[in-house]
């Protein structure tokens, strides 16, 4: 026992050693300003993610090709980047202004730019997570641009195997008979050592109706750069632009997204009010408030798990419709983000609800008492501290004097991966721990595990880790903190970063009352301890629907009864 104990400590700290490899290489060429992905650096980064073999990434260390891990990387990475030499990153520098039409990826909100038929410009707006985000997974792309690239090259020459010339005649062409497409798969699938079956469900998933042969081209472009690199020395390169490098870690995007903020607040009286701060998606806060009464004539029957797995389908534009309406007339202030941060923010002045609009009572309270709901869309890693720690300092007006924000309680849901449990099960924790590091933040939840038993979900209390990047957990890692001491329950990318925020502007800067309530829950995306359930197996679908909107349901009764 004790044998096995040591091996599985030993991986443990290895792949724990892998990720600190990882990240220091990371901020090296960061530093350094570029790096070439065949070059010595970018051998470094391929052997770590190698050792390390991320879950997410699957048979990344295998000969053949990953295939479940390709169709997460490509969500979120730009279309078209496959077919790039040069991929430069940099900040906000005036893209928007230009012809350059951005190119946003399905799953990521970062703007990206094609300059030429070479280059691709991705904009970092989110700090340091985005840059980790994107370096790992352009570095699993050249990992698997490599093995095509060493099946399909004939040893010790300059010539390609049949299938690869193949694959080229099927790449030039824009759309293929349907004979001709499962001919060219076959052999795609030989190149990439997966069965048929597999190769064809890829296609089916990356078609779009602009181009319906994309996985072959994605296949292709891959292997042509990582053979073009070895036949002609032609390399590819990453840089980072010199305006990313100076302005990272200033908080320009964050600052100048909570100074928009707070020039709101102050717009409309609301300063002065107990702000209740709820990090959340863009939906569920304001559908609780307002779904019920909004929607009784389509959903008699009034249950609410109905009327919010129907809000959720995309095809019921209407119903949302309707709903935000009644909160705009009912004080809710939208504010679209324009500051970089891609976060946007919902005001709820619940002064202004209107009798029988709302689904939750407010106590007798004196305007100036009545509370204020401010939710934020989904920070992105340390993003989350850069946005929180702007918004919590005073604003300042434009004589110079310092106005403290009167916040009450700060809120945050969001997805997490689970160690214990499944698709839409809740955790709840009770301090988080920084991954790489001795810092740890336990902290009173007035949110606990009691509050949501019953309702035929799970529902963990405890620990949990906030990664440096989920892209990077193995199995290893995560049962060293699921069976140890720590009572690790899931893990996430932000807790720390807002905790970070909250505990130096209530402890140390005092800019807001020390006793502010915080409240932490949630739901789970995915168990990657579990093969075939890590967040590349797909989405939850209406799975997240009802622990979603439990969570809000909880977080909205305590600030309604404060």
């Amino acid at each position: 026992m004790s044998m096995k104990k040591s091996t599985n400590t030993t991986r443990a700290q290895e792949s724990t050693n892998a990720i600190e490899r990882l990240y220091i290489t990371m901020r090296h060429l960061f530093n350094r300003g570029f790096y070439k992905p065949s070059g010595v650096s970018g051998a470094a980064l391929r052997q770590s993610l190698l050792q390390l073999r991320p879950e997410i990434y699957g048979s990344i260390a295998e000969e053949k090709t990953e295939l479940h891990g390709l169709i997460y990387v490509l969500e979120r990475l730009p279309e078209g980047i496959e077919q790039c030499r040069y991929i430069n990153l940099t900040s906000d520098e005036g893209y928007s202004s230009s012809q350059f039409q951005p190119i946003i990826p399905p799953k990521r909100r970062r703007n990206c730019y094609r300059i030429d038929d070479e280059q691709m410009n991705i904009e970092i707006t989110r700090g340091r997570s985005d840059i980790y985000d994107i370096l790992t997974h352009l570095t699993f792309l050249f990992i698997e641009a490599e093995k095509i690239s060493n099946r399909v090259l004939i040893e010790d020459t300059d010539n390609t195997i049949r299938d690869w010339v193949k694959l080229e005649e099927a790449a030039q062409q824009e759309e293929l008979s349907l004979k001709e497409r499962e001919v060219a798969l076959t052999h795609v699938a030989n190149i990439l050592g997966r069965p048929f079956i597999e190769v064809l469900a890829v296609h089916k998933i990356l078609s779009i109706d602009s181009d319906p042969e994309r996985f072959l081209k994605i296949i292709y472009w891959l292997g042509k750069l990582a053979i073009e690199e070895v036949t002609t020395g032609n390399k590819r390169a990453i840089t980072f632009s010199p305006m990313l490098r100076e302005r990272l870690g200033h908080h320009i995007h964050g600052e100048r997204w909570a100074n928009t903020i707070k020039e709101k607040l102050r717009e409309n009286n609301l300063l002065g009010r107990p702000i209740h701060i709820i990090s959340a998606n863009m939906h569920s806060v304001m559908n609780s408030l307002f779904a019920k009464k909004a929607l009784s004539k389509e959903f008699a029957n009034n249950d609410s798990l109905s009327i919010y797995e129907a809000l959720s389908n995309s095809e019921n534009s209407m119903l949302r419709d309707k709903v935000t309406a009644l909160a705009m007339k009912n004080g809710m202030i939208p504010i679209n983000d324009i500051s970089g941060t891609n976060i946007d923010v919902q005001i709820f002045d619940l002064a202004k609800l209107g009798t029988g609009t709302c689904g939750y009572e407010l106590q007798n309270k004196t305007e100036n008492e009545t509370p204020v709901i401010f939710v934020m869309d989904y920070a992105f890693g340390e993003q989350a501290y850069e946005t929180i720690d702007e918004l919590l300092k005073p604003y300042r007006t434009k004589k110079n004097q310092e106005v403290f924000l009167n916040v009450a309680s700060i809120s945050i849901m969001g997805k997490a991966g689970i160690l214990d449990g499944g698709k839409g099960d809740i955790m709840i924790p009770d301090a988080h721990i920084f991954e790489g590091s001795a810092d740890n933040y336990p902290f009173k939840n007035e949110l606990s595990r009691s509050d949501f038993e019953g309702n035929g979900l799970k529902v963990l209390q405890g620990a949990m880790v906030t990664v440096l990047g989920t892209s990077l957990q193995n199995k290893d890692i995560l049962k060293f903190f699921h069976q140890s001491t720590w009572n690790v329950i899931g893990l996430e990318m932000e807790g720390v970063h807002y905790q970070k925020a909250i505990q130096s502007a209530s402890k140390i800067r005092k800019s807001i009352r020390e006793d502010v309530k915080v409240r932490y829950a949630y739901y789970a995306s995915d168990n990657p301890l579990e093969t075939g359930s890590t967040l590349a197996s797909g989405g939850l679908g209406t799975t997240g629907v009802k622990p979603t909107y439990l969570i809000t349901d909880k977080i909205l009764t305590q600030i309604f009864n404060s």
